[in-house]
């Protein structure tokens, strides 16, 4: 085999799933300058924004979130709207 081909910082990392907090622990190369203790032991932490634990396809499970408040911002433009309706309504 050739000598120094392989990466110096070989070691083992903690990946969080951002959306559910869910952490794991692999050998990994990846930089990143935070850390997390689990079980008494700082590894270096690698944040992810979904992995296997949170992604649909391997949970069987959809999820919808609506994060920006696109609902509530909707509801809130259009309330009116439906106010003037009922009272047309009324009036009739």
């Amino acid at each position: 085999m050739r000598k120094d081909i392989h990466p110096e910082n070989y070691r083992i990392v903690a990946f969080k799933d951002m959306s559910n907090e869910e952490v794991f622990l692999t050998k990994s190369t990846a930089d990143t300058k935070e850390t997390i203790e689990v079980e008494g032991v700082e590894y270096p932490l690698v944040k992810l924004e979904i992995s296997r634990t949170s992604h649909p396809f391997y949970t069987g499970k959809a999820k919808y979130l609506d994060t920006a408040g696109r609902i509530d911002k909707f509801k809130n433009k259009y309330k009116k709207f439906i106010k003037e309706d009922k009272k047309e309504e009324e009036e009739d």
